[in-house]
């Protein structure tokens, strides 16, 4: 005997674009939270063109590592509610940073955590992750992460950086 079993519906995806987290899916105990997860590492894989699922993943986790000592405060609490479970957990278990790095000291900390690897692809695998986000958090979001860190993270971001009128 034969025993079918319901599938989830498929989702349509516009290419390259993360969609926006499923709130519904969010709070129920299924795989969903997993599902977003992996929406976000493949959309890293694909930004970043890495090789294989799992250099995206770590790329991803040390990324989201740095960045959560250096988000505080509501933008910190938002942001980890706009991730996927597995991200909010790597951006909320970061002690926050005692004091804030330039864009280019970010960039150079996540050097240190990628084995054997330059400043230059340690901007790539920053840009990669960084850069994914703002479909998936939202543009206000990353407005007020980019409004609380030191000027040179909106690049990172994809960003233009727009300098203030005096």
């Amino acid at each position: 005997m034969t025993t079918l079993t319901p599938q989830k519906p498929v989702t349509p995806r516009t290419e390259g674009v993360i969609p926006a987290p499923n709130r519904d899916r969010r709070t129920r105990r299924d795989d969903g939270w997993e599902d977003d997860w992996r929406e976000l590492v493949d959309a890293v894989r694909e930004a970043g063109r890495y090789p294989t699922r799992a250099e995206a993943e770590s790329v991803t986790r040390i990324v989201l590592s740095a960045l959560g000592g250096h988000v505080v405060g509501d933008e910190r609490v938002d942001l980890a509610r706009a991730l996927p479970e597995e991200a909010a957990r790597v951006i909320a278990s970061q002690i926050p940073a005692t004091r804030p790095l330039t864009a280019a000291e970010f960039v150079d900390s996540v050097a240190t955590r990628i084995e054997g690897t330059t400043p230059a692809t340690a901007r790539w695998d920053v840009s990669s992750v960084l850069s994914v986000l703002p479909p998936l958090v939202g543009d206000a979001l990353v407005t007020r992460i980019l409004d609380r860190l030191p000027p040179g993270y909106a690049l990172l971001f994809g960003r233009a950086e727009l300098s203030r009128a005096e």
